[in-house]
């Protein structure tokens, strides 16, 4: 199964590149795009029907989020396109829902919530998911872009940094029959992600990766599948920037919105091998990759021949 993307889209925010500083650009409303099966989305989540003010509404939500942080994610809308439901492994996300009971689903960097909103809207039980985000003001503008409160869509929401020990300490994975070291936790009592230890069914982790270099990459995957469930289907699943040889993306140059450095991206190939060897051991999990390339338009001075991808991917406990 493919990702479908617009021409603006990349899931998610990125560090475009690398080692220039100066102001991020401006907003642009030409940018905007809301395919079909986007705005029945939003119509339905907003109870907003008519296009115009549709958009008008959005942004305005858009306009705030930059001001916190100005992803280019944001900038360019891609926060519309409903990631998590355009990967390959989304129907294994909402067959846990429905078959394993207690399946909690984790969204980290969740942003707005909309990938979360969109599981539930297609089964996933509401009162098993949770979200995670570095900042907090974008989960709240979630609830002024969807026209919700913490009452009428109750999801946990812990704010906090995925390299913060006392956030998510590290921890190895577990192995069947292995049980986690604590109980189920009560999800709206979590003030970390640490308590979800061996306990994730599902956790999904778009436009994540790209925005660390490869030291913090497999920190990152090695703290994430501590979370993860030992049963057999669990699942961690995203798409990020990609490259067709692992290195530093350099075809585009722009201010970067999160650090001062080249994004560094791994090819399917080097990303199996570090799920399947380093982070998990050999044989325990089937890690699924490719590459789904994807025009930008919302990128300016870059070579005409540039392309740029993303490395779409699942990784499977077995």
């Amino acid at each position: 199964m493919a990702i479908e993307t617009t021409q603006n889209e990349r899931a998610g925010p990125a560090t475009e590149t690398e080692n220039v500083k100066g102001p991020p650009p401006a907003l642009d409303d030409r940018l905007y795009e809301l395919d079909s099966d986007a705005f029945a989305f939003y119509k339905a989540q907003t109870g907003i029907a008519d296009p115009g003010e549709l958009k008008k509404h959005i942004l305005a939500v858009q306009a705030e989020a930059y001001k916190v942080h100005p992803y280019p994610c944001i900038r360019r809308f891609s926060f519309l396109y409903l990631k998590l439901g355009r990967l390959p492994a989304y129907q294994q996300l909402l067959t846990l829902g429905r078959e394993r009971k207690d399946a909690i689903f984790l969204d980290i960097g969740c942003c707005f919530g909309n990938d979360i909103r969109k599981a539930v809207a297609d089964g996933f039980p509401v009162e098993d998911c949770v979200g995670s985000d570095l900042h907090p003001e974008f989960w709240e503008l979630g609830h002024t872009l969807f026209k919700s409160t913490s009452e009428t869509f109750p999801v946990p929401f812990i704010a906090g940094d995925a390299f913060d020990p006392a956030h998510l300490a590290p921890a190895p994975p577990l192995y069947a029959p292995a049980t986690p070291p604590r109980p189920r936790p009560d999800l709206r009592t979590l003030t970390s992600l640490s308590p979800l230890r061996g306990h994730a069914a599902a956790i999904h982790a778009s436009a994540f990766f790209h925005l660390f270099g490869e030291d913090e990459q497999q920190r990152l995957a090695r703290a994430l599948a501590g979370l993860l469930s030992p049963a057999p289907g669990s699942v961690i699943l995203g798409a990020h920037g990609g490259r067709a040889e692992k290195g530093f993306r350099t075809e585009a140059r722009r201010p970067s919105s999160h650090r001062n450095a080249p994004m560094f991206c791994h090819s399917p190939e080097s990303w199996r091998e570090l799920w399947d060897g380093q982070v998990f051991e050999r044989g325990t999990v089937k890690v699924e990759a490719y590459l789904h390339e994807t025009p930008r338009r919302d990128l300016d001075g870059i070579a005409p021949d540039a392309k740029f991808y993303l490395l779409v991917w699942s990784v499977t406990r077995l």
